[in-house]
C-alpha cells in the first residue's frame, strides 16, 4: 500500500495527541537500544583493553624458567635451587624439532637510568633479535636490537614507553642519545611502545630497558647463565602437546624430576589466550542477552500502548471501515504508527550511545593515538536499527489484529 504525506501527518498527529504517553512508551525502546549499543561498544573496549595487555605476544609461545624443585630426584633434595644455561637452547633445538624460535633472556634485579638531571627506575633485560618474534615490539622511534649489536657487544639499548616519557618529557626522537645505567653509558637506538602488561617478564611493562644479550652477559658478569628461554611452535603445532617434552628436556639436563612442574616451570601462553577467548565469548553473550532483553521489554511497552490507542480509537476505526477502509489499510496504519514510534526512539538511542562511546574514546587518547576503541561498527549500528524495525512490526501486530476485527456496527454501539 502506498503511504502518502497525509498518512504520515495522520500518524504524527496520533502519536503527538498524547505526548507524555508517547514519550514514556518510546523511552523503553530508546533505553533498550542505548543499552545494547553502549554494552556492545563497552564490550569492544573491554576486549581491546584486555588484548592490549597481550599485544604482540605470540599465541603459540611458551616460557621456560627455573624454580626451586618441589620433588627430590636422584639424590638431590627437594627445594634445590638450579639455573638454566646457554646449552639448553641447543638441547631444545635438537630434542624438540617442533619448535621454531628458541631464544634466551637475561633479567636484572632493577636499576636506575639517568639522562642529564632526570632519572627513571628501570628493569634491565638482555635479549637476542629473534625475541621480537615472540613478543613483537611497537617501535615508536628507531629500531630493535639487531645481529650486529650481538656480534660486536655494542653498548646500545631499547627503552620502553614509560622510561622514555620519564627521561625525555619534552618528547622528540631520543635515538643517538646516551643514558647511564649502573655506571655504564648506553646509546638509545629505539623506543618500544609495546605495553603488553598481561604477559610481562623481567619487570613492569613500560619500564624495561633491552640490552643486547652478549653486552648484558659482559656488563653484569652473567657468563653462560640464562634466566628464561622463550619458544614458539612451528605452524600447526599445538604447544600443549609438546610442553611435557620441553620440560623433560631441560629438567633431565639439570637433574630435576621431569614431572616436577613447579621446579621446571613451562608457562604455555596458548592456555591463557584460550581462556581470554572464552571470556570474550561469554561477555558478548551477556551483552546481547541484556541488550535484547531490555529492547524486548521496550517493544512490549509499545505494543501495550498501541493496544490502548486502538481501544480509544474504536469509533474512528469503525467509521473508516464503514466508508470503505479495508482491513489491510487499517493494518498498515497501526503497524506504521508502531514502526515510526520505535524507529524514532531507537535511532535516538543509537545516536546517544555513539556520542557516549565517542566521549569514552576521547578520554582514552594519548599522544594523539586512540588507545582503546569503544565505538560500534557501522554494520553493527545497521543491525541495531533493523532489530528496532522488526520490534516495531512485532509490537504493532497484536494492536493491528484487534483494529482489523472492529466492525462498524460494534463501533457505533461503543459510541
Amino acid at each position: 500500500m502506498r503511504i502518502d504525506i497525509d498518512t504520515y501527518r495522520e500518524i504524527l498527529d496520533t502519536l503527538t495527541r498524547n505526548k507524555s504517553r508517547s514519550l514514556l512508551t518510546g523511552f523503553g525502546v530508546f533505553w533498550g537500544v542505548f543499552m545494547l549499543v553502549g554494552l556492545m561498544g563497552g564490550g569492544q573496549g573491554l576486549k581491546e583493553g584486555l588484548e592490549k595487555n597481550f599485544a604482540g605476544f605470540a599465541t603459540n609461545s611458551a616460557m621456560i624458567w627455573a624454580q626451586p624443585t618441589s620433588k627430590a630426584y636422584k639424590g638431590f633434595r627437594k627445594g634445590r635451587y638450579w639455573a638454566m644455561e646457554q646449552k639448553d637452547v641447543q638441547r631444545l633445538r635438537q630434542a624438540v624439532p617442533e619448535l621454531d624460535v628458541i631464544t634466551p633472556l637475561l633479567f636484572s634485579n632493577g636499576g636506575t637510568a639517568y639522562y642529564q638531571d632526570r632519572k627513571a627506575e628501570v628493569s634491565v633485560n638482555g635479549a637476542l633479535p629473534d625475541y621480537r618474534r615472540v613478543n613483537s615490539p611497537q617501535m615508536f622511534y628507531g629500531r630493535y636490537i639487531n645481529d650486529a649489536d650481538i656480534r660486536d657487544h655494542r653498548k646500545v639499548c631499547v627503552i620502553q614507553k614509560q622510561t622514555y616519557k620519564t627521561l625525555f618529557p619534552g618528547g622528540g626522537d631520543p635515538c643517538g642519545k646516551s643514558v647511564r645505567i649502573n655506571g655504564i653509558y648506553y646509546q638509545v637506538v629505539g623506543v618500544d611502545y609495546n605495553m603488553s602488561g598481561g604477559v610481562s617478564f623481567g619487570g613492569e611493562a613500560g619500564t624495561q630497558v633491552i640490552l643486547p644479550l652478549t653486552m648484558m652477559q659482559q656488563a653484569y658478569n652473567r657468563g653462560t647463565a640464562v634466566d628464561m628461554i622463550a619458544v614458539t611452535g612451528r605452524t600447526g603445532v599445538v604447544m600443549s602437546a609438546i610442553t611435557d617434552r620441553i620440560r623433560e628436556t631441560i629438567a633431565r639436563a639439570h637433574y630435576v624430576d621431569p614431572t616436577d612442574e613447579q621446579g621446571a616451570m613451562v608457562f604455555n601462553t596458548e592456555v591463557l589466550f584460550q581462556l581470554l577467548d572464552n571470556l570474550f565469548k561469554g561477555v558478548n553473550f551477556l551483552i546481547w542477552l541484556v541488550g535484547l532483553g531490555t529492547l524486548l521489554a521496550g517493544a512490549i511497552g509499545v505494543s501495550n500502548i498501541m493496544m490502548v490507542t486502538v481501544r480509544e480509537r474504536t469509533t474512528e476505526i469503525g467509521i473508516r471501515r464503514a466508508i470503505g477502509a479495508t482491513p489491510r489499510m487499517i493494518l498498515s496504519q497501526i503497524i506504521s504508527e508502531s514502526i515510526i514510534l520505535t524507529l524514532v526512539a531507537g535511532m535516538s538511542g543509537i545516536l546517544l550511545g555513539v556520542l557516549v562511546l565517542q566521549m569514552l574514546e576521547m578520554g582514552n587518547t594519548e599522544d594523539g593515538i586512540v588507545q582503546i576503541h569503544f565505538q560500534v561498527g557501522f554494520w553493527t549500528a545497521i543491525l541495531a536499527a533493523l532489530i528496532v524495525s522488526v520490534m516495531g512490526v512485532l509490537a504493532g501486530l497484536a494492536p493491528a489484529a484487534r483494529a482489523m476485527s472492529i466492525k462498524p456496527v460494534d463501533a457505533m454501539r461503543d459510541e
